[in-house]
């Protein structure tokens, strides 16, 4: 399982290695892992390594003094510093014969037509833009150049904590991150600043990390070991009912493409319900047309209630009256489109899904959708306190909230931005809520396999991917992760 930090997450953790007399170590493990990410990427030609005066400085002449001590041709413009490891470690480079020269714009414009690769180390997690005048002269000469970067930590003129980009960062290639991935590296747009993105983890407990991270990426082993076993005896009735409500004129598309995904997750019997009349495309789908399902659903008995259900999905106006009745059933519930509204507040219990992309996300919370895309992390948290249950803020990669913490997804293509994803990923879900996993489980497992499934797609369809491309690839992509699982064993 993999941290993902804030700036504050870092300085804790940064703390608690100065207590433990780590710091320093810490500083010399994740300078070494910069210079092994630039032999790896770069392994021939000069390095240009740019040095803040704060402690990125000190990881990028950590770097600089491995690169020279393997022999490569490195040139190292600093700032000016007060930070003790980072004036230790010019000491250090200095020691073994590196030279170290100031940092300025006529220095940087010398050095930048005789090198082949630089190593960006002059701003830390602790930066907070604008950038100062004077260093984003220099970022901007640096993009100009067009040498290849790699960024140590983050591309200087991030945020660590949001995806927004204010000015111009510098562009890297290749970003080598220690510890753990920040949001700036996850989420765009601040994550196309970034390339390739490497986490070096430092060699500290798991323990400290993970109580200092604000969320967590599971890989995909651990995603894996939670996917259901279904026994050899199973039938269709014991394989989980979902019903799927939703449709309504003009969108009777949206619970064909539910039914589908639940079908292909493993539901054994499906069930759309609409007020709307929907054509039979999926013959494995029963579907109910209703001319009132409020009135349908009112009094219909305990024991005949499916396992799960999705809603919301085209239903239009009437899908908040819908998820009143439905929701005191207690059972697994994805709610999403239309059932995602502000009214419902404090409605969810612990076996609901909602799956708000951002603007759904920013109308149940009444802010901007640009106050969504700028910190999912949370944005996603404030949803669950105030709606309760899980919820899955749909993007790339997507952010789930439980009441024990945040998780960020893995993996997914760009081709899925397209209509309908949304409707199969509630599909999905429902399915394996049905399948008996607890909704934290369901939206974990269901979003890694609805990324998988659209990587399975992607590689046949490229960008122009539909929906039902996704649902074809889900038995592929669930035996992908079985495999890893196995691969782990």
């Amino acid at each position: 399982m993999e941290a993902v930090f804030l700036p504050e997450g870092v300085r804790a953790l940064d703390q608690q290695l100065e207590r433990a007399g780590l710091l320093e170590l810490a500083m010399e493990e994740a300078g070494r892992a910069g210079a092994d990410g630039v032999q790896s990427h770069f392994p021939m030609g000069r390095v240009l390594l740019l040095c803040g005066s704060g402690a990125n400085g000190g990881d990028g002449l950590v770097a600089a003094r491995h690169l020279y001590a393997l022999g490569r041709e490195v040139v190292v413009l600093a700032q000016p510093s007060k930070h003790p490891l980072t004036r230790s470690n010019r000491r250090r480079l200095r020691a073994i014969g590196g030279t170290v020269s100031p940092l300025t714009l006529p220095a940087l414009g010398r050095e930048l037509a005789r090198a082949d690769v630089v190593v960006d180390g002059l701003l830390g997690t602790g930066f907070v833009p604008p950038l100062r005048p004077a260093l984003a002269e220099l970022v901007t000469a640096l993009n100009a150049a067009g040498r290849p970067v790699v960024a140590l930590d983050l591309p200087s003129g991030l945020n660590a904590a949001l995806a927004e980009v204010e000015g111009e960062p510098v562009r890297a290639q290749v970003t080598v991150t220690f510890s753990g991935p920040k949001p700036a590296l996850l989420y765009g747009p601040a994550a196309h600043w970034a390339g390739k993105v490497e986490v070096a983890p430092l060699r500290v407990p798991q323990e400290w990390r993970l109580t200092h991270a604000a969320a967590t990426r599971p890989v995909a082993a651990e995603v894996a070991a939670l996917l259901p076993v279904r026994p050899a005896d199973a039938h269709k009735g014991t394989a989980g009912r979902v019903w799927v409500v939703g449709g309504s004129e003009g969108m009777v598309g949206a619970p064909l493409l539910s039914g589908l995904a639940a079908l292909r997750t493993g539901a054994g019997l499906v069930t759309l319900y609409s007020e709307a009349e929907l054509p039979q495309k999926i013959p494995e789908l029963m579907i109910q047309t209703r001319p009132d399902l409020a009135a349908t659903f009112a009094d219909w008995p305990q024991k005949q209630r499916p396992d799960a259900l999705c809603l919301g999905m085209g239903l239009g106006p009437r899908a908040p009256k819908l998820a009143r009745l439905l929701l005191p059933w207690n059972i697994g519930t994805v709610l999403d489109a239309d059932a995602l509204q502000p009214e419902l507040a404090g409605l969810g219990h612990a076996e609901c899904i909602w799956t708000p992309h951002p603007a759904e996300a920013a109308r149940l919370l009444g802010v901007g959708t640009p106050d969504i895309t700028r910190d999912p992390l949370a944005a996603a948290q404030a949803l669950q306190r105030k709606f309760g249950g899980v919820v899955v803020l749909k993007g790339g990669p997507s952010t789930i909230a439980t009441p024990e913490g945040l998780l960020v997804s893995r993996g997914g293509h760009a081709g899925m931005a397209t209509a309908g994803m949304g409707d199969t990923l509630s599909g999905i879900l429902a399915a394996l809520l049905a399948g008996g996993l607890p909704a934290p489980q369901a939206a974990l497992v269901g979003v890694t396999l609805h990324a998988r499934a659209g990587e399975w797609a992607g590689r046949q369809h490229g960008y122009g991917l539909i929906a039902s491309d996704v649902s074809a690839e889900l038995g592929r992509a669930w035996q992908s992760l079985r495999d890893d699982l196995s691969l782990k064993e």
